[in-house]
């Protein structure tokens, strides 16, 4: 068993989103005592129920506070009835009780005109497992083909091959249509292929509304709607230069390895050295956005690339400053000439600290103050503190 780093504020309302098989509901039902009430929207009847009558939910609160006190109440899939909020945004103003409020998007809730509480509730988003998280069980190479899933490393799901193709096929496609986020199923099912075919490249919308023979606004909200459901992080363009020219499209990257390989049909036991390196990337990249938002720490995650090529992986800033730039490479043999993209990043910010992040233990300093070091290691001693 493994417990969570995502640690919620006591005694205050939130919402907690990530997409479907993340944890969710067993992180919520950790915290739970026996006095506290369980709603879950997902099954067909009790979504009906409420969504006929939002206001059976105040009353069933206040009969259950009257038999047993002061409670907490979770609502399960809440984005299946935005009207609820309304309900729940009362009676936190009414009786002071505390709401667990969690769903796979928060889209639909801010697409139906809720203003997720008015700060009356934190807001929280759960990534699949981390590796500090697994801890001794996590494996590098399980992690890149299988993901991080918790059913895939909990034992629940014997065959995790047959899982994450179930899960790509019924959730991704299926399931985000049954939610209304889409009008047409076929190109948007085509788009989460050429997405995760290219994910983590510099996206041209152009390009993917050609592929899927929609305009390119669709495209654009196909992309916005990845990142509305949790399941792509995006890593936006730098753009403050005073001295180069700099591309402005995002990145966006899947939320987990093991969804990727199964969506590009990658689910093989060994992963060529070009699909590894990608995967590589997209795992750290999610671990480092998964650290930043646990530990809440204010930085936001950039690339940085110019239009004659030369780029750097991820820079981790806060507000205008960049705090650190990061290049990830897998290979076992980083030397300071495979590195070009940081010597003309270097000219433009001679003081920034770089640090390139590989699968080897070892700690090195190489010319011009660039740290090599491991990607876990970076996680673990050096986020927190720049």
């Amino acid at each position: 068993m493994y417990t969570r780093s995502l640690q919620p504020a006591p005694s205050k309302s939130w919402f907690l989103f990530g997409p479907r098989q993340t944890g969710k509901s067993t992180l919520v039902r950790s915290l739970l005592g026996p006095d506290d009430l369980y709603i879950d929207l997902l099954p067909q009847r009790s979504f009906l129920n409420y969504a006929k009558s939002p206001g059976r939910l105040r009353e069933e609160v206040e009969a259950h506070r009257r038999r047993h006190g002061d409670f907490t109440c979770v609502i399960d899939e809440v984005q299946r009835i935005p009207t609820l909020l309304d309900e729940v945004h009362a009676l936190i103003e009414s009786t002071g009780l505390t709401f667990i409020l969690t769903g796979s998007s928060a889209r639909k809730l801010r697409r139906g005109g809720s203003n997720l509480l008015a700060g009356r509730a934190y807001t929280y988003r759960l990534f699949p497992l981390t590796f500090t998280e697994l801890g001794d069980a996590f494996d590098l190479d399980r992690a890149l083909r299988a993901g991080c899933l918790p059913p895939v490393w909990t034992g629940d799901e014997p065959d995790w091959r047959e899982f994450l193709r179930a899960y790509s096929e019924t959730y991704l496609r299926e399931e985000v249509a049954a939610e209304g986020l889409v009008r047409n199923i076929g190109p948007f099912s085509q788009f989460l292929d050429i997405a995760a075919a290219n994910d983590g490249e510099i996206v041209n919308f152009t390009n993917v509304a050609r592929e899927c023979g929609v305009s390119v606004k669709t495209a654009q909200q196909y992309y916005q709607i990845l990142e509305d459901t949790f399941l792509a992080t995006r890593v936006p363009a730098w753009r403050k230069s005073a001295r180069k020219r700099l591309v402005s499209h995002p990145r966006y990257y899947i939320f987990d390895p093991g969804v990727t390989n199964a969506l590009t049909h990658t689910l093989g036991a060994d992963l060529d050295p070009k699909t590894r390196e990608r995967r590589f990337e997209q795992l750290v990249i999610n671990q480092i956005a998964a650290a930043i938002h646990y530990r809440r720490l204010d930085y936001q995650l950039h690339y940085w690339r110019t239009h004659h090529g030369a780029e750097v992986d991820l820079l981790i800033g806060r507000g205008s400053e960049v705090l650190c730039a990061v290049e990830i490479k897998s290979s076992r043999n980083i030397v300071k000439e495979g590195l070009d993209g940081i010597t003309s990043f270097r000219a433009d910010h001679p003081r920034t600290p770089i640090f390139v992040l590989g699968d080897r233990r070892n700690r090195r300093l190489l010319a011009e103050q660039i740290t090599v070091l491991s990607w876990d290691d970076f996680i673990r001693e050096e986020l927190a503190s720049l």
